[in-house]
């Protein structure tokens, strides 16, 4: 999944279903935490925001990503499997655009990678948000 960090438009049903499946012959992971972003339509100076267009440094944003999950693999040791994919383009309010999902051995390294994944992402991935009214 590396090469798939970044994906065009919003993180659709399909796609999260098959990263879900993907893995799944991992017989020792025995949980998997998935963080779902999706775009709020939030009220600002009286306007709906309706999307969110995203862009990104693409060739910093795999690097980084590559780090992120490098990052979380050292701090978990139980964890198996970091995968994360962010939306560029435009994603409409109650779409998805981001995803991610850890799998370990055990709920409590993945419910804590995830959750520092997520961090990690909004700290230190290139993207930038535009809201569009």
């Amino acid at each position: 999944m590396k090469e798939k960090y970044l994906i065009a438009g919003p993180v659709t049903p399909a796609l999260i279903s098959e990263l879900m499946t993907s893995g799944n012959e991992d017989t020792g992971a025995g949980a998997v935490a998935v963080f779902i972003g999706r775009v709020r339509d939030d009220e600002q100076d009286e306007r709906r925001v309706s999307a969110i267009e995203y862009s990104a440094y693409e060739e910093m944003a795999v690097k980084e990503t590559d780090a992120i999950i490098d990052t979380v693999r050292s701090a978990f040791s139980d964890v198996r499997s970091v995968v994360i994919v962010h939306s560029t383009g435009i994603v409409r309010a109650g779409e998805a655009s981001l995803f991610i999902m850890v799998t370990a051995g055990h709920r409590d390294h993945a419910t804590r990678a995830c959750r520092h994944t997520l961090e990690m992402v909004k700290e230190k991935l290139p993207v930038w948000k535009k809201e569009l009214f």
